[in-house]
């Protein structure tokens, strides 16, 4: 099941893409001054130039100070620089309230995507017959005799825990809803080749073929030794997968977890009826802790700037990875925002998951930054736990 460290990683990664998409924005509005005073060549009077480019770099100046510090600024007496600066802060305004939106629906929808791949490769096993079925259709359209003893893959058509899978109702109804059907061109070709290159000479499987039929047991078994071997781990499937899937790397586990509980739960007493695994426990819960997480990290953006910069003597915070400054700013919110969430538990997320994703001094650098600020915050009573939050804080 998907767990909060993953959420909170989908949390910077969304975060992460806002900041630099807010840079481009930012880039576009000084386009857009730069386009105010471009001269216009159209004109049966040509325009003075350096009037232009002064007023331009007026214009960039009173920007970049908005920009930097939020105050509004003061107009100037050339009506011209404060047209175009109000046009520019305007388009910015306007472009970084849309990125926001943007991705807080991206944040959601990722971590809803590892779901729909647990369906999508549910579905692989089916997919899988047919290719088999396809193949046995053409050896037995061959004119000529084969150069190798023809593969007889019965066993596997005839695999009951695959047939209890592929006749799950809520499966097939999610699968068309979803539509996470295995059927198209190039995901059909990896499968073929995976059957073709990797499966057909595994020994476990070879095994499994040429043993008379009838164990639900073993059918069970080998359909979990499938989607070990040949999806999460193997070649053909795999490389589709990574390339189709740009998230796969950090969701494999999730979806492995997810799809391996599945097939445990086919046993031979399951029926149509068997309930498929959630995303989590209480998605409804989970979601609503990766959005306010999201946005509240945005709206103090400000105040966790201030405080990080206080608490690091030693950095340039300006200089500080724009990864670190999103994870330490997430872990202030967290801290503040979630009362049930021990401090500890907190800061030990962050370190984790500044080794996967930061910089290899970033464990030490975030470790120290919010142990101290923890101390601090909780000292002053800014930061105040209740219920299961209090217990690393006695």
């Amino acid at each position: 099941m998907l767990n909060r460290r993953t959420l909170r990683i989908k949390v910077m990664q969304a975060l992460y893409a806002y900041h630099q998409a807010v840079g481009s924005d930012f880039s576009l509005a000084l386009d857009r001054v730069a386009d105010a005073f471009a001269p216009d060549l159209n004109l049966p009077v040509p325009q003075d130039r350096k009037l232009l480019q002064g007023q331009r770099k007026m214009a960039e100046v009173i920007l970049k100070d908005w920009h930097k510090t939020g105050e509004t600024p003061e107009p100037t007496n050339d009506a011209e620089v404060n047209d175009a600066v109000q046009d520019a802060m305007k388009f910015y305004r306007a472009a970084v309230a849309k990125d926001k939106t943007y991705y807080a629906g991206q944040l959601v929808s990722g971590a809803e995507g590892i779901h729909d791949q647990y369906l999508h490769l549910l579905n692989i096993p089916e997919a899988l017959l047919q290719v088999i079925e396809e193949e046995r259709v053409r050896d037995s359209r061959r004119l000529t005799a084969a150069k190798e003893p023809l593969l007889d893959a019965s066993r596997l058509l005839e695999n009951k825990a695959i047939e209890k899978l592929i006749g799950n109702l809520q499966l097939q109804a999610l699968t068309i809803r979803r539509n996470q059907k295995w059927h198209g061109q190039p995901e059909l070709d990896a499968l073929r080749t995976a059957w073709r290159t990797e499966m057909k000479q595994d020994a476990e499987l070879l095994s499994y073929l040429a043993a008379p039929a009838g164990n639900y047991q073993e059918d069970q078994e080998i359909l979990k030794h499938l989607y070990k071997e040949y999806v999460f781990k193997g070649t053909a499937l795999p490389e589709y997968i990574e390339e189709d899937d740009q998230n796969w790397e950090e969701n494999r586990s999730v979806v492995k977890n997810l799809v391996v509980k599945t097939v445990k739960m086919l046993d031979e007493a399951a029926d149509e009826e068997l309930v498929l695994m959630s995303l989590s426990a209480n998605w409804t819960e989970d979601k609503e802790f990766a959005e306010s997480l999201y946005q509240q990290t945005l709206a103090d953006d400000g105040k966790y700037e201030k405080l990080i910069a206080d608490s690091s003597q030693n950095w340039d915070v300006e200089r500080v990875a724009l990864t670190d400054k999103i994870l330490l700013k997430m872990a202030l919110c967290e801290m503040h925002l979630f009362r049930a969430i021990p401090v500890k538990v907190t800061i030990n997320e962050y370190i984790e998951i500044s080794k996967l994703y930061s910089t290899p001094k970033s464990k030490q650098f975030v470790n120290g930054i919010l142990d101290k600020l923890a101390q601090d915050l909780t000292a002053s009573g800014d930061i105040r736990k209740s219920g299961r939050g209090l217990l690393d804080n006695q």
